[in-house]
């Protein structure tokens, strides 16, 4: 059923503000960081209204539910606390169904939980989700995992850093490296299996669109091929950015400390154009959070995990 009363995207993007990080508040002008999560905000409301749409991934997904099973849903969870429902499938795998909470009204709360997910079983309870997934600028919720941070600072804070001898950038023209950096996968997931969960490589095609973008380097250490890091220009939680897309280090140059200095060549190598470097990091993924924050990254927010049983 289509919700009969939504939010617009204005409205939307104010409550999303309101839950944003407050340093990142100075990193970006009010009224151009509304503008950049209306905009975010607009599929979730196309996917409120869209039955074609609906029903193309009812197609797509093919549990036998109709179109009108997947419409995003504006709820009236609690006094006071609205929020933005979504079906959704981790890694598009049917098997893995959570219901993701894309707005509030106001910043969550732990003691908002049970309503949430009281809510998100009534509306999306054919689909058996075993989770929602939730959106805070909290750095810990008790008892919950996380999912993916993001960690961001401004470019014009990054680039003073000092670096490691022999590391250096030169910007990717072609895949000619590709098959090195399946290997560099290949070798930290068979030394660490929670790797897979935490991180892949780009496909081809995405790397390449990131070639494309002249903002794809290759790691140069002690004269080699070392690793790959790339970015997109493209707003992330409302914020002008560039996104990181990939950040790799070959198995030979894993282990010296060289993770901590992608960002600052990153930040010396992209255009100066006021943005952030920003990007997410598998909230388990303790050695690349540790890189990032000292480069100068903040952890500005994430979204949690959290059972519909408890």
């Amino acid at each position: 059923m289509i919700c009969e009363h939504l939010p617009t995207a204005a409205d939307l993007a104010r409550f999303s503000l309101a839950a944003q990080h407050p340093p990142t508040l100075k990193w970006c002008s009010e009224p151009d960081r509304l503008a950049n999560l209306a905009v975010e905000h607009t599929f979730d409301l196309r996917l409120a209204t869209d039955l074609e749409l609906a029903g193309q991934r009812a197609k797509f997904i093919n549990v036998g539910l109709p179109a009108e099973a997947y419409l995003n849903r504006w709820v009236t969870v609690a006094p006071g606390l609205e929020a933005m429902f979504s079906i959704r499938f981790k890694g598009l795998d049917v098997g893995q169904p959570f219901v993701d909470i894309s707005a509030t009204s106001r910043p969550v709360v732990a003691s908002d939980f049970p309503a949430l997910i009281g809510a998100a079983v009534l509306d999306y309870g054919d689909f058996h989700p075993p989770r929602i997934r939730v959106w805070s600028a909290a750095e810990t919720f008790t008892g919950l995992k996380p999912d993916l941070r993001v960690l961001a600072a401004p470019l014009a804070e990054l680039g003073g850093g000092g670096l490691a001898p022999e590391l250096s950038l030169i910007q990717t023209t072609d895949l000619s490296h590709y098959a090195d950096a399946q290997a560099a996968y290949a070798a930290v997931d068979a030394a660490h299996p929670e790797h897979p969960g935490q991180a892949r490589l780009l496909s081809e095609e995405d790397l390449q669109d990131t070639i494309d973008a002249g903002t794809m380097f290759d790691v140069i250490w002690r004269g080699a091929w070392s690793g790959y890091v790339g970015t997109l220009p493209e707003t992330q939680v409302g914020l002008p950015a560039q996104v990181v897309r990939e950040m790799l280090l070959a198995p030979h140059a894993r282990g010296y400390g060289l993770g901590a200095y992608l960002s600052t060549l990153l930040a010396r190598y992209l255009p100066a154009d006021g943005r952030v470097l920003s990007g997410t990091i598998h909230g388990e993924n303790r050695g690349a959070q540790t890189a990032a924050r000292q480069a100068g990254r903040q952890d500005v927010g994430g979204w949690w995990w959290v059972p519909t049983v408890r």
